[in-house]
């Protein structure tokens, strides 16, 4: 009677265990952080650009709403045992949010072809760490009003080399990961 219905359940099935893997991803580089004064330093835009770049733009995004949600909910999963709004209002929230436009953006790029290639793959990764970070510095320079030169010091200078050893891994992971997959080893 309805030919499509399975199929659109497995495809719904799919989407919210990919959804469920990426935000238990995204708890577990949370919680792999190098405390700073401001804004930890963590694993996460290495996962949020790999997630972009996996799941594609769409649920790449949602992805990333969901992990919101978790935390705001109160689920322990943001750096350090953290839950509750308060990440999602103090200083780490430009970030945060920065993350659904990063892996949706990085996502757009995977879907037409960019994760097939390391270099081009890198530059989607480093435009997605670019949002990430000036979301962050908007948000540390305006919303918790530290000012221009104090966000740069705090919250973008102490990141600049870990996001390019991040996107470097992120760039050449994915591929290998690709390649794994397609051989089933």
């Amino acid at each position: 009677m309805w030919p499509n219905r399975s199929g659109e359940f497995s495809g719904l099935l799919r989407g919210v265990v990919l959804v469920l893997l990426g935000t238990a991803l995204l708890t577990l580089s949370a919680k792999v952080n190098l405390p700073l004064p401001y804004v930890p330093m963590t694993l996460q835009t290495l996962v949020v650009l790999m997630i972009g770049a996996a799941y594609g733009s769409q649920l790449g995004a949602a992805t990333m709403i969901a992990y919101l949600l978790e935390g705001a909910m109160g689920f322990p999963v943001f750096a350090g045992p953290v839950g509750g709004l308060a990440p999602l209002m103090g200083p780490t929230a430009g970030y945060l949010f920065g993350f659904v436009a990063a892996a949706f953006v990085t996502g757009w790029f995977a879907e037409r072809g960019w994760d097939r290639s390391i270099v081009r793959l890198f530059a989607a990764m480093a435009l997605g760490h670019v949002i990430i970070l000036a979301a962050g510095f908007a948000w540390v320079a305006f919303g918790v009003g530290l000012g221009a030169e104090k966000a740069w010091l705090v919250g973008i200078a102490p990141f600049i080399a870990g996001t390019l050893v991040k996107n470097a891994l992120g760039a050449a992971l994915l591929p290998a990961a690709r390649l794994l997959a397609d051989r089933r080893i």
